[in-house]
């Protein structure tokens, strides 16, 4: 007898159609072909003892199981549910009149329990996208794939509720998630804010800037001086992820096993901040089959690379591509794979490599050259790439013991929303968020100089000694300034403080 059940591969952040063809004939042999890996052929064992444990029988006839397509390698074990219900259905133990209607996906453990897997919403997408009915998959996954209107979740925790489920014995009730609420609910509430930092006003100022504007920076401070601090607090300032960017954010978490268990959509911009002992493929994504890596996870939020000097150099180039283009292709010899990647990059570091080169205690013991071979520890092509160099001053003693409550986030954020709803009716219609990403023609068009403007950029060209690309975001800086200020065309001020932000101990 011919049995199909579907199920689904996940290929970076998309899921691919598996149909899984199960043959019952006379003999005594099992096969499983369609390209599967180590995980999948032990789902053997475990779907004999899950079966024995329930009270159900494994087929003892000759069995050929198919998934095809079979050029698409079958990775892990959450194809043990649809190959479990695929074989029962061969044995005509359970009915196979509603298979074609859903999609499964789910680990057995020995006792029939069904454990949690990976890229649920990916899958629970491609699933309304074919046309099916419903979703069966692990209870602690459901809320994930519940974001997906249209489309009937099912969340189960042993396979007896499937098997009862198909031959009409039992009624499963969908998951039911309101998205809007949920959503919206979390979006205001942080564990970090800016009142907590006392002082550093014109740091405080310049992440203003950077948030309002997309724009990437780097810190250079003594140890203490509240580096880490200030960037944690970061994402309490940025403007609040829309559903489209939520959505696309929680694909890619929920393809790499991150995304918390019970959770819908992630409703706030991610923040990363891995250690510096981070591999290549750790950051940029990779290994044998393509996965996720760092600068993907952090897509639509903030990069945070503390330390920055001490981290490899084969990891830090890997960050060129995707500063520029908001993505990044991985090729392997299984395939390759264009991931999104446009997230903005946040960087820390001290000045030497004691840390205290320039701190008014003196108490630094490097050498002017031990202090520029750690600086070019960064190459030139990176730095160009960051917008903003700031250097963060020691706190002073009057600034830690002031009275007076700092500005808060939330004082902050309305600044920061309003400067981006300016941009997002600029930007309206295309593909550009922020003034960050602006294209060279629309720089052209929006960033437009006056006289003094114009004496004072070539002045900053030639002092500074600018790159093309340096000028460009000085350009894109003054205009997220200027929108900050309300400003219709950039003036003089607006541009000056935008150069300031290019001149540091690292030109």
């Amino acid at each position: 007898m011919l049995i199909k059940v579907f199920g689904a591969a996940v290929q970076g952040i998309d899921a691919t159609l598996i149909t899984i063809e199960v043959n019952s004939s006379r003999g005594c042999m099992f096969y499983l072909v369609g390209l599967p890996d180590s995980a999948v052929k032990e789902s053997h064992q475990r779907i004999i003892s899950a079966l024995q444990v329930n009270g159900y029988k494994m087929p003892t006839t000759n069995i050929v199981v198919n998934m095809a397509p079979a050029d698409i390698r079958k990775e892990g074990s959450a194809y043990d549910l649809p190959l479990a219900i695929g074989l029962l259905g061969a044995n005509e133990t359970i009915s196979s009149e509603k298979f074609s209607r859903y999609l499964l996906m789910g680990e057995l453990s020995l006792d029939g329990s069904i454990q949690p897997i990976k890229g649920a919403l990916p899958i629970a997408i491609k699933a309304r996208e074919d046309g099916f009915e419903g979703l069966i998959i692990p209870q602690q996954n459901a809320r994930e794939a519940a974001v997906v209107n249209q489309l009937k979740v099912y969340g189960v925790s042993n396979i007896k509720e499937v098997v009862e489920f198909f031959n009409n014995e039992r009624e499963l009730e969908p998951t039911v998630v309101n998205t809007r609420e949920e959503f919206y609910a979390h979006q205001s509430t942080f564990e970090f804010d800016f009142a907590d930092v006392k002082g550093q006003e014109n740091v405080k100022r310049a992440l203003e800037v950077a948030a309002a504007g997309g724009h990437n920076l780097i810190m250079i401070g003594a140890p203490g001086s509240g580096k880490s601090m200030m960037a944690k607090r970061l994402p309490s300032i940025l403007p609040p992820l829309s559903l489209g960017e939520s959505l696309e954010t929680t694909k890619i978490h929920s393809v790499t096993g991150q995304l918390k268990r019970g959770s819908s959509l992630i409703s706030q911009r991610p923040f990363r901040d891995p250690h510096h002992t981070i591999s290549q493929v750790a950051m940029v994504g990779g290994a044998s089959f393509p996965q996720p890596g760092e600068i993907s996870l952090a897509h639509h939020g903030v990069l945070f690379l503390d330390e920055l000097p001490e981290f490899s150099k084969a990891a830090l180039e890997t960050l060129r591509q995707p500063l520029e283009d908001g993505f990044v292709t991985i090729t392997r010899a299984s395939g390759s794979l264009t991931l999104p990647s446009r997230f903005m990059l946040v960087c820390a570091m001290n000045p030497c490599k004691c840390g205290w080169y320039g701190h008014p205690s003196g108490r630094c013991t490097c050498s002017e050259n031990q202090v520029d071979q750690y600086m070019r520890r960064i190459s030139g092509p990176l730095l160009d790439r960051i917008d903003m160099y700031i250097e963060v001053p020691s706190v002073e003693y009057e600034a830690m013991r002031r009275k007076e409550k700092p500005e808060s986030s939330a004082v902050i954020r309305e600044r920061v929303n309003a400067a981006r709803e300016v941009q997002k009716q600029r930007f309206s219609g295309t593909e550009v968020s922020c003034n960050a990403y602006m294209p060279p023609a629309m720089i052209g068009q929006f960033c437009a100089l006056d006289a003094a403007g114009e004496r004072l950029m070539q002045s900053a060209f030639d002092r500074l000694g600018l790159t093309g690309r340096s000028h460009d975001r000085i350009l894109r800086m003054a205009r997220t300034i200027a929108d900050l200020e309300g400003a219709a065309r950039i003036e003089a001020p607006h541009l000056a403080e935008a150069i300031q932000y290019r001149s540091s101990i690292l030109k």
